[in-house]
């Protein structure tokens, strides 16, 4: 997998981009079309999970960067994925 490739999980109908990808994560967005946004979610492939990071106040993923920003807090362990937002890792292939 790399930037750019597209990504489809079982319980969702719509593929996610992968926008920053590193050995142990990936941060993918989808468009959210009803607020004019972007919807993201963090794979862990180590624990074989995915999704928000825990922050209270996401610092964003609308852009590459932001989303290498994200990549980097992961691998630095400046922060996680969220235990409390959380889903098993099921990617359709």
């Amino acid at each position: 997998m790399k930037v750019g490739d597209k990504i489809k999980f079982l319980e969702e109908k719509q593929k996610y981009t992968i926008r920053a990808i590193g050995k142990r994560y990936a941060v993918c967005t989808k468009p959210f079309n009803v607020k004019k946004t972007l919807l993201y979610t963090i794979i862990d492939f180590k624990d074989k999970i995915r999704g928000t990071e825990n922050l209270v106040f996401s610092l964003g993923a609308e852009t590459d960067k932001e989303c290498q920003g994200m990549l980097e807090r992961l691998e630095n362990n400046d922060t996680k994925i969220s235990h409390r937002n959380f889903i098993q890792l099921n990617i359709e292939l």
